[in-house]
């Protein structure tokens, strides 16, 4: 006799599913009526307060306005990039900088962390106060 042979000697019976409503249904183990019996949970308002707090998910449609940006700092395009090169979204994809966010090319943002010698041209970048500050003074000492 073999695995695939076996055949059960008895009926299954099948499980009640309680507290549902219809024809057949039970009161769950809740007893009748009630304040216990009714529905919704009953927790410690400690720990409500916790919860409260929380970020609340807005159902499954939901989605994110708009993207974080990549974040590239200045020390990292100083090593990575020649003197009148073009920084853009899709050189920094090139260059392993900056990954692609679902296929598209994302917001690049240019933080001021770091120096930078090399003057550069900038496209489609968002930058930080610190970072277009520097980019500036760099432009006006090559005047």
């Amino acid at each position: 006799m073999q695995i695939h042979q076996l055949k059960p000697t008895k009926k299954q019976k099948r499980r009640k599913r309680v507290g549902r409503g219809g024809k057949r249904g039970t009161y769950s183990g809740k007893g009748i009526k009630g304040q216990k019996a009714r529905a919704g949970r009953r927790m410690k308002p400690i720990i409500r307060e916790v919860l409260k707090r929380y970020p609340k998910l807005r159902g499954y449609r939901f989605k994110k306005i708009s993207p974080e940006p990549e974040i590239v700092n200045l020390k990292s395009l100083e090593m990575h990039f020649q003197e009148g090169e073009v920084v853009s979204p899709a050189t920094l994809v090139k260059k392993n900088l900056v990954r692609r966010q679902k296929g598209r090319l994302p917001q690049v943002k240019i933080l001021g962390q770091g120096d930078l010698t090399k003057k550069l041209i900038f496209k489609d970048c968002i930058f930080s106060e610190k970072a277009l500050e520097k980019i500036k003074k760099l432009s006006s000492q090559t005047k």
